[in-house]
This record gives C-alpha cells, structure tokens and sequence, in this order.
C-alpha cells in the first residue's frame, strides 16, 4: 500500500464506520446493547483508524483541488464546508458520548447520543461522497 492508497482506505472506512452507526442504531432501538456497544465501539475505532491514515495522507500530499465546474461545484463545496465544520465538532461530542456511556452515566450518555449520533453518520457518509466527488469524478 502506499500514499495513493489512502483516500480509497480512508473512503472505506467511513463507509465501514457508517455501517457500524446504522447496526448501533438499530440494535439499541432493539435494546440488543451488548451488540449496541460493540458497534459503536467498531464505529470509534473505525474513526479512529481513518483520521490516522487521513492525517497521514494529508501530511505527505497536501490537499488535492477539487476540478468541476458548474453547479456541481458549489453542491461540492457545499457539502464540504458542512462535513469538515462537523468533523471537527464530531471529535470531542464522540469521546463525551462514548466516555459517559463507558462510566455507566446512561441517563447523560442518551442525552448527547441523540445530538452525536446523526452527526457522527452525516459525517461518516459526507467523508465518503467527498472522496466520490472528489477522486472519482
């Protein structure tokens, strides 16, 4: 694997991360929340995994401009500005929520969860039209 590599792993495991989300969601809905913890915890991981790799891409190529042109440009942007913005809101909401959840504080944990959650999955599935829009078109 090398660098070129990355924004393909990276796309993946947001992809990965979302699936973990969606799986989390539905089993605490079905009060299943051994298999809820395990999600989440497989989402956080996932996460985390994908902003090393990130952080690592970007480090060693920068950043790669975006070439539509037209309305998709802006429709780009758009989703851009939202998912970086809420990428960076997502980091500490994530780490309250599963922190909160780990100390057994579930009455404050279901609180933040109802905020983190959607979130987390916005960003996870923008991460992944990102790398669409911007490395396959």
């Amino acid at each position: 694997m090398t660098v070129s590599d990355l924004p393909a792993l990276n796309a993946s495991l947001n992809a990965l991360a979302s699936l973990f989300l969606l799986a989390g969601y539905v089993f605490v809905r079905q009060r299943k929340i051994g298999a809820h913890r395990a999600c989440m915890l497989g989402a956080l991981a996932t996460s985390a995994l994908f902003l090393t790799s990130y952080l690592i891409y970007h480090y060693n190529v920068g950043s790669r401009p975006f070439t539509g042109t037209g309305s998709i440009r802006l429709v780009y942007f758009a989703i851009l500005i939202s998912h970086v913005l809420l990428a960076i809101a997502i980091v500490p909401m994530v780490l309250v929520t599963v922190s909160r959840a780990l100390t057994r504080r579930f009455d404050r944990h279901r609180r933040i969860a109802r905020i983190t959650w959607p979130l987390w999955m916005y960003v996870s599935v923008t991460g992944v039209i990102v790398y669409v829009m911007l490395y396959r078109m």
